[in-house]
Order: structure tokens, then sequence, then C-alpha cells
């Protein structure tokens, strides 16, 4: 029997559809966090004066079998992943058999409702959404264009003695030795993993204000300026409260915060998410040592498999990194175009990455306009 598409455009506050959708994010081979319930709909609930959701639902005879949150943008010319903004991964949510039904019946109503350009973003290459794609906008008359996003830096645990080598090679480190030692003659140095609403509110306000205090010292905007985003983090960790999935990793100097990491512990994964440190502490590298900690205590917990780094190719990932996770972004349009267009602006922008000091001098030129 074929597959019956519902369409809701909000995500409702249903307990049973928090259980079955959930349900068939812990079927799929690569859980994440982000493809939860709880995540789109506190996405929905920051975010509502800024996005318009369409969740796709497709059920089999009653039961549910697949769940994508996608959102329009743009005035409604753009339609993306609801959590493309918040997540760093994002995917149609299923069983990989019906994965390829699903998505053709999501993409011939995107179609129907002439929908000009979809943009799927940090979409992980080894999904089988990642092939269903290109098939199924192909059928029905799109231009699509898929290339390479994100390769996200991660530490793959391993099993017994390789635990315990891996735990010994982090520790053994000279420059966490060093670090550690400068921190040391600063104060006392502590880690707390804080993983419940009661604990993480109070230590909230200054992880957000530092985190956007070091982005205005150089000249950046950081996303944890804006309430909205400050919203979306707070009622994440309400909303996973007491289950271990939120934890805010601190290192503390003396019982100051020098370090945090706003991260989640689930199904075998540690995601360093959203790190930030206070820039008193810049030369003694706390954020790095936390991170250290954090693959410390990782190997420490038989349910943690990976220490996944996630987006961004800051350098120190690489002193912890034995493996990655690649992302792609694909983006359809019925337009010939408006893909050629896009086509032509990746591959300018590609050629210019091999020209750093003119491309730092455009990108300078443009934030500046």
């Amino acid at each position: 029997m074929s597959l019956r598409l519902v369409l809701h455009q909000q995500i409702p506050d249903d307990d049973r559809l928090c259980r079955e959708w959930n349900a068939l994010v812990f079927r799929m081979d690569r859980p994440e966090v982000f493809y939860t319930y709880e995540w789109a709909i506190a996405v929905q609930s920051a975010y509502h004066d800024k996005i318009a959701p369409l969740l796709f639902l497709a059920y089999k005879d009653d039961d549910l079998i697949g769940v994508v949150s996608l959102c329009t943008i743009a005035g409604g010319s753009e339609v993306t992943f609801l959590t493309a903004n918040t997540a760093d991964y994002c995917d149609f949510i299923g069983p990989d058999p019906q994965r390829e039904e699903f998505v053709d019946l999501v993409f011939a109503e995107l179609v129907r409702r002439d929908v000009p350009k979809i943009v799927l973003a940090n979409l992980p290459l080894d999904s089988e959404t990642s092939k269903a794609i290109p098939i199924a906008a192909g059928e029905h008359g799109l231009f699509v264009f898929q290339r390479p996003a994100y390769s996200c830096a991660q530490v793959v645990i391993g099993v017994g003695v390789d635990r315990a080598k891996l735990k010994s090679a982090v520790a053994r480190k000279k420059m966490l030795q060093r670090k550690l030692r400068s921190l040391e003659q600063a104060g006392a140095v502590r880690y707390l993993h804080l993983d419940s609403w009661d604990a993480i509110k109070p230590a909230l306000e200054s992880f957000f204000n530092t985190h956007a205090a070091r982005f205005q010292a150089t000249g950046r905007a950081s996303g944890l300026a804006t309430r909205e985003r400050r919203d979306f983090l707070g009622d994440l960790a309400v909303r996973f409260s007491n289950s271990g999935v939120v934890v805010l990793s601190l290192l503390t100097i003396d019982g100051q915060p020098a370090a945090w990491n706003y991260g989640f512990r689930f199904e075998g994964s540690w995601f360093w998410y959203q790190p930030t440190f206070d820039d008193r502490w810049e030369e003694h590298s706390p954020g790095y040592c936390l991170l250290a900690k954090i693959v410390m205590d990782a190997c420490e917990d038989d349910k943690i498999k990976i220490v996944d780094l996630g987006l961004g190719d800051e350098g120190y990932k690489e002193r912890f990194r034995n493996a990655a996770r690649q992302t792609v972004h694909i983006t359809a349009t019925n337009s010939r175009l408006r893909h050629w267009m896009g086509v032509s602006h990746y591959r300018a922008a590609t050629k210019l990455k091999q020209f750093p000091k003119i491309e730092r001098a455009i990108r300078s030129l443009l934030g500046r306009a």
C-alpha cells in the first residue's frame, strides 16, 4: 500500500506525535538530537515570527513512518529545513526502505504548491536522503545542484582497550599539560557537566553574555546576542531536563567559569555544539582544556561512541579528530537560469578560495557594505 502524506502548517503540541516521531528517530542508522520532536518544536516556538512551518507526515495505514519539518522563508519563495539555522545535521526522518517514496511525495507536493526554490543544507552524505532527493527532484522537473558542505570532525572512541589508549593519549598531550599547569597556578580547576534545568538555568546568562562579548570584540555578530537564539537554547534545556540529553559543561577556576560548552549526549554521541570561553583566560586555552576533558570523560562512559565536533573547521579540532562526517548542500529550483547562477556562484567562490588574501579582502568589503 502506498504512503499517505499529511501536511501541517504548525507543529502540533501533541504527546502522541512526540512519541511516534522520536520512535522513528531511534530507528534510524544515525539518530541525532537535531531530528527529535523537541528540537523542531523548540525552533518553532523561538522563531515563530520569522518562519512558517511545513510539517510533512507520511503514514502507512495508521502508522507514522516518515517525518520532515520544513519551512518557508524569504516571503514564501524558498523552502528549507525548519532546523537549518540551528541543527548541525538535517534529514528526512524514517526507515530507509520507504525513504525514496517519502521524499518523492514531499517533492511532488512542493512542486504542486509552485515552490520556486528548495534549499536543503546540512544533510549527511551517508544518509539515504542524499541519494533520494536528486532522483525525486529530477522526476518532478526541477534542476538540482548538490555540492559538498561541511566535513564535521569527530572523535571515534572505540571499544575496550582502545578507550583507555585514547584517554591516555589525550591526557599526555603536551599542550594540554602545559595549559592546565598555567590554569592551576591561577586557582583550583574544576569541571562540571550540568544536565538538569535547575542546574543549567543559573549558568546560562553568563554563558550567553560571554559568547556575545567574544564575538563583538572581534567585530562579529554572535547568534547568542539575539533573544530568539537564547530562548531556543533555554527551551531545549527545559524540554530535555532530567533526561541527560542537554549538558552544559563548564571549566571553572576558583569557582568562576572560564569556558563553556552547550552540548548534547544522545544515542551514543556527545556533541560539541556551542562552546565559548572568557577572553581573560585566552592565553591559557580553557576551551581546549574543556574539550580534552569531554573526550576523556567520554572514554569512561560506555554509552558514548563518538564525540562529534560539529560544523566548522576550527584548527583546534584537528588536534582531536580521528574521523569525519561529510554533509552536503542541495538546491532544487524550477528555473534553469537560477540553477546555473547558483552553480556559477559556487564555482567562482571555490576558485577564489585558492587566493586567501583576495577572498578576505572581498569578504571585508562585503561585510562593511
